[in-house]
């Protein structure tokens, strides 16, 4: 199974209103690494040493101090098309958070459309 549908199945096993996640990428040729790292340099995910995995990424859903989801399936489409297999797996992922806004000195319209874009 290529890397896009064992993320693509691992969001789908989430809940709904997940908010962010952890995945760690075990590669299948050590010798791929540099390969994989420059790819992965796009979604910041972050290199082990000494570990039996070799990457963390860490995943936003629509908000949060992560790669955003579709950016990184897109960067594992490119891992797939450079021909570089590996495993993901889910470290831990958290649900249910809101984000946090500002509003002094907005009108209601603009409250009401927070609450409803981020069904609360």
């Amino acid at each position: 199974m290529s890397l896009a549908e064992q993320f693509e199945e691992i969001v789908e096993s989430l809940p709904d209103d997940w908010t962010d996640m952890a995945l760690d990428l075990r590669l299948a040729d050590e010798n791929q690494f540099r390969d994989a790292a420059v790819l992965l340099a796009q979604i910041n995910a972050q290199p082990y040493s000494k570990a039996d995995w070799h990457f963390r990424i860490n995943v936003a859903n629509k908000f949060g101090k992560a790669a955003a989801a579709p950016a990184v399936l897109g960067t594992l489409r490119l891992l797939d098309g450079e021909r570089i297999d590996g495993e993901l797996v889910l470290r831990d992922f958290r649900e249910g958070r809101a984000e946090i806004r500002q509003f002094w000195g907005r009108p209601e319209s603009v409250r009401q459309e927070f609450r409803r874009s981020r069904r609360l």
